[in-house]
């Protein structure tokens, strides 16, 4: 059976130049495992039935939801919509789903938005003192691309590698990630594995992954 609720926006700011985080309300025996996503539609008449995916990126047990989604300002689709939602307005959440899920230590690997199913993994992670042993690779186009960069540089600390493609800035990688750069940074292939980000992006880095020795069964991925 399909459940729809009806959510009011408590809060809504941008956090980079084209990413928004959206605080809800969140309903009454609404659960979640980190790094599950739902679908959400606008609660208006023309947005109600246009579902899009995302990411909650709180922590489960929060007396609220939260969402952090990328704005696409030339689509003209929900994002660029949900660009213009502020705290009183209304979204519909749909099922849970989504198959990022923690499995035990190893190297998560990020890019752009794709850092949103990590995220609550990580806070749920830190909060039990259990982030030890995890790494994070995330790869942005630039700096100012980077998502929540000062809480997961504080969790994650020296296991945060930023890997920025369009721009050299100093200390930083300034290339697209390629199977030299995770032979150089990843020593042990036989651990667990996180990718997420767009669709080429995870189908390269699972394919190189795999070449190098991961096991399929050790590389979580969203399906």
């Amino acid at each position: 059976m399909k459940n729809n609720h009806v959510v009011k926006v408590l809060k809504a700011q941008f956090i980079t130049h084209d990413v928004k985080s959206f605080v809800v309300e969140k309903p009454i025996g609404y659960d979640f495992v980190p790094g599950q996503a739902t679908e959400i539609s606008i609660n208006q008449p023309k947005w109600k039935n246009e579902k899009r995916p995302f990411t909650f990126t709180n922590l489960k047990e929060s007396n609220y939801l939260e969402f952090m989604i990328k704005i696409y300002k030339d689509r003209n689709g929900v994002t660029d919509e949900l660009g213009r939602i502020n705290a009183g307005d209304e979204l519909i959440l749909h099922d849970v789903f989504g198959t990022i899920n923690y499995k035990g230590p190893g190297v998560f690997i990020a890019a752009g938005a794709g850092i949103t199913p990590f995220i609550s993994i990580f806070r749920d992670l830190y909060k039990n003192n259990q982030i030890y042993g995890n790494r994070l690779i995330y790869v942005n186009k630039t700096s100012e691309d980077v998502i929540m960069g000062n809480e997961l540089r504080k969790m994650l600390k020296n296991n945060f590698i930023n890997f920025y493609t369009r721009e050299n800035v100093v200390g930083f990688q300034g290339k697209r990630i390629d199977r030299n750069f995770l032979i150089e940074n990843i020593v042990d292939f036989s651990q667990n594995f996180y990718v997420c980000g767009p669709e080429d992006f995870v189908k390269t880095i699972t394919k190189i992954l795999l070449d190098l020795g991961a096991t399929a069964d050790a590389i979580v991925i969203e399906n």
